[in-house]
């Protein structure tokens, strides 16, 4: 679905039904608009939102999306913390640079290199801090926009799709697929994650996640 928004008409947010695995695309959203957009929508939903240039989208992530998310996000925070690299995450906040007329909130995001910088701030903001390190997201319903990540100059970002990890890394000001993480350079990821991913789906989460751990340790060890 396509809308447009025109001077002197508002548009009723809380009306609008997004379906899961669905997504609503507002053309000729002003910065202020967004800004306005991102206030009515409040933080306690289930919708992602994204803005590049003028268009903003509004997408609402499909359980199955949700599932992965978790699962890959934790084996993520595992792996930094049996590697002892100290990290924060900040989950879907919305990442935005008025300067850069970009926007984006991804299913999941990590500072680690950069995290003493930002330690302990209540609110980021990318004209003067800088983007997570590592962003993840789960595209069971395509809907990555690395522009925007490239824009914002997110150093590497993680796209899980249709059972496949794909790691990408910042060059230039473009990403580049690469089959070991700048983060992880010696771990075997791109095979592995989605190995223990769907043993979670047969054997449980908790099962799994000592099982990664255990694997994790043999390997720095």
């Amino acid at each position: 679905m396509i809308m447009k928004i025109n001077q002197g008409v508002k548009i009723m947010l809380k009306q609008l039904i997004v379906p899961p695995g669905q997504r609503v695309l507002l053309e000729d959203t002003s910065w202020q608009e967004f800004e306005d957009i991102l206030e009515e929508l409040g933080e306690s939903r289930s919708s992602r939102v994204a803005y590049n240039n003028g268009i903003l989208e509004i997408m609402t992530p499909l359980p199955e999306h949700e599932g992965s998310k978790e699962i890959v996000s934790d084996f993520i925070k595992a792996l930094l913390e049996e590697l002892d690299i100290e990290f924060w995450s900040l989950g879907s906040t919305t990442f935005k640079n008025e300067l850069m007329s970009q926007g984006i909130e991804p299913d999941n995001c990590f500072y680690i290199k950069n995290e003493a910088t930002v330690r302990g701030k209540d609110k980021i903001d990318l004209v003067k801090d800088p983007p997570p390190d590592l962003a993840l997201e789960i595209d069971v319903t395509s809907r990555t926009h690395p522009n925007i990540y490239a824009a914002l100059g997110t150093p590497e970002l993680w796209r899980f799709e249709k059972g496949k990890l794909q790691i990408n890394v910042l060059e230039n000001g473009k990403y580049t697929e690469s089959e070991f993480s700048p983060t992880f350079p010696s771990l075997p990821l791109q095979k592995v994650i989605p190995q223990y991913l769907q043993q979670c789906k047969n054997q449980g989460r908790n099962k799994t996640m000592k099982a990664f751990r255990n694997w994790v340790q043999q390997q720095i060890t």
